[in-house]
């Protein structure tokens, strides 16, 4: 047992056998106890991110191994680490467990210390982005996920006893069918990025969104405009800067920055574990008050940007007007003009189902938020287009009866905060999202297969007593 004076595991090899022999003293996984369907996966995962890992092994962990997960990155590239995620460091704390599912040496720390030691674990502020990339390919190897990279999602379908996926991958065309899917596809899973409305008919050369591929060292030199207020505008405008920008201009609609993660403030087990029961106005209250207080970034990420004298931030600068001149931009905002040789918009993802044509099946059919509540007037974001799942993660029919496979297909993506909180791709909650979600698949398969397990009942015929064991009196004497 690991104590105080423990200096831990002093290599990967060492934490491994530890996290083996965890697993061996728990008897995990068990055996498994799904009967196999021709052809027919127990669950396919879109997704080998955070979310798709922690669900996998969460599932194996329950004795369902016919798993596969599709990804359409290149193996140790998926999630936004090595893209579109631009920050130097995680926002997280470095002691949260995120995807461990409660082994102490599946963490981070476990991982972090087997290789750098203790003393460089309490040195540590918070986590390298690219480090926790590290972290998650590791995780990936060592709990046997199965993953079919360069693989996306073409189309989903289905009937009632199963869903059907179609797939591009290495070889082709590809089709997939699964008694259940688990769409762990990110934070722009049902969407993609926001592009506001005023700024669609703006000539894409002169900008790009936050998400996309940005060549950051043609804009050495120029003069830049990065808009938001968030943790992706702070990281953009540093990345400009440190390629050399001549000046970075990041404009804010708001009278004030952020200062406050009001999230934090709720990232406890209650809210973890009850938000997904509590009523449609709370669930909606709480979100909405979430995004209107807006995520700010956080003080090292901020101060990447100060250290810079060529940059600056204007509160109150909404964009009103854009203008192209030769191969400038001029923005006329509400406190005056700026003019730009590029933009950057670093304006988030919606819930945008016209974005993702693969889903199109589930978007004609499935229940939406508008459809159920929507509080008039308080909130102007894509919340009424975010899909009303049930209890168990799963898309419901808007017109019941139409698409039955529906609730075949769980959204564990960001899509699902509306409905059950951050337990669907943030650090803090993924395990007991995963856990829970996990659960509900097992029960759901023991249901559907239930005359099997009867029958296997009745024909479960090893015997505890081989009748040698005693002999059988004659009578009371």
């Amino acid at each position: 047992m690991t104590t105080a004076t423990d200096p831990g595991p002093r290599s990967l090899n060492e934490l491994e056998a530890r996290l083996a022999r965890d697993l061996d003293l728990l008897t995990l996984p068990p055996a498994d106890w799904v009967p196999r369907r021709d052809g027919v996966l127990d669950v396919a995962i879109v997704g080998a991110g955070m979310a798709g890992l922690t669900a996998a092994f969460a599932l194996r962990t329950l004795g369902v191994s016919n798993i596969r997960l599709f990804d359409r990155a290149p193996a140790g590239r998926e999630g936004p680490w090595a893209t579109y995620a631009r920050m130097e460091t995680l926002r997280s704390p470095k002691t949260l467990t995120g995807p461990a599912l409660g082994f102490a040496n599946l963490t981070f720390r476990a991982w972090f210390e087997a290789q750098w030691g203790r003393t460089a674990w309490d040195a540590l502020d918070k986590i390298p982005r690219l480090r926790w990339l590290d972290y998650l390919n590791w995780y990936r190897r060592v709990t046997a996920a199965l993953v079919e990279n360069d693989t996306a999602l073409t189309a989903i379908t289905g009937g009632a006893d199963g869903v059907t996926l179609d797939l591009s991958g290495p070889e082709g065309a590809l089709r997939v069918r699964a008694r259940r899917v688990i769409l762990a596809n990110g934070r722009d899973g049902l969407g993609g990025p926001f592009v506001p409305p005023f700024w669609r008919g703006v000539d894409k050369r002169f900008w790009s969104h936050a998400h996309e591929a940005i060549d950051f060292a043609a804009l050495a030199g120029k003069t830049v405009v990065v808009l938001g207020a968030g943790a992706g505008a702070v990281d953009n405008a540093a990345e400009a800067l440190e390629a050399g920008a001549a000046r970075v201009h990041m404009l804010v609609r708001r009278a004030e920055l952020p200062r406050i993660n009001k999230g934090l403030g709720a990232g406890h087990p209650g809210m973890i574990l009850g938000f997904h029961t509590q009523s449609d106005a709370r669930r909606w209250a709480y979100n909405r008050y979430i995004a209107e207080s807006g995520v700010p970034a956080p003080h090292n990420s901020m101060l990447r940007c100060t250290r810079h004298p060529n940059f600056s931030l204007l509160t109150r600068a909404g964009v009103e007007r854009v203008e192209a001149a030769g191969d400038r931009l001029t923005l006329h905002t509400r406190r005056g003009t700026v003019v730009a040789d590029y933009v950057i918009l670093a304006t988030g993802f919606a819930v945008d189902w016209s974005q993702r044509p693969e889903l199109a099946e589930i978007a004609r059919h499935t229940l939406l938020w508008r459809d159920r509540y929507e509080e008039p007037g308080q909130y102007g974001g894509d919340f009424p287009d975010h899909p009303y799942l049930g209890k168990d993660f799963e898309f419901l029919e808007r017109v019941p009866g139409t698409a039955p496979w529906l609730g075949r297909v769980h959204a564990f993506n960001f899509a699902g905060v509306l409905s059950h909180g951050k337990v669907t791709g943030d650090i803090p909650g993924i395990s007991a999202g995963a856990g829970r979600l996990a659960d509900t698949l097992v029960a759901a398969l023991f249901t559907e297969d239930y005359d099997h397990h009867w029958n296997r009942l009745l024909a479960f015929d090893t015997p505890e007593l081989l009748g040698d064991e005693w002999t059988e009196a004659e009578g009371f004497a």
